[in-house]
């Protein structure tokens, strides 16, 4: 941000956005601190309407999950714009493809392999059948 030329104003806003952020999505040791923000949040919520944010170990994997899925879904967009094809795929061994690139397995998770690559010039698509709409959606 520095690099940038944002102002100091706002690289100290950002700072106190990332410290408070780190309070609220760190779970602490066995989950504790977001047993106690979550009973927190309960409370504040019989006060007043507010938004929960994942205070649990398992909803923050949750929520980074879909925030995951969704960063990716742009990816693949982006690259058929650009001419690239695209092929997310499921099944992969997670543990082993963790282990070759030499990541954490305390810290990260691989949610989504993506192939992105070129068709080959004979590639001929196979005709593709979809259910009529009325046969799978009621219109109310």
């Amino acid at each position: 941000m520095r690099q940038a030329g944002f102002s100091a104003r706002k690289i100290r806003e950002y700072e106190w956005t990332a410290r408070i952020g780190r309070i609220i999505f760190m779970p602490g040791p066995l989950n504790l601190f977001g047993i106690l923000k979550g009973a927190l949040f309960r409370l504040l919520n019989a006060f007043r309407s507010i938004g929960s944010p994942p205070v649990m170990r398992h909803e923050v994997f949750k929520w980074a999950s879909k925030s995951t899925a969704l960063a990716c879904q742009n990816l693949m967009i982006a690259a058929e714009v650009l001419g690239l094809n695209t092929c997310p795929m499921e099944g992969f061994d997670g543990q082993r493809l963790a282990r070759y690139l030499g990541l954490s397995r305390k810290r990260q998770e691989i949610v989504m392999v993506i192939a992105i690559g070129k068709k080959s010039a004979g590639y001929t698509a196979q005709p593709q059948w979809r259910r009529p709409i009325d046969a799978t959606v009621t219109f109310l």
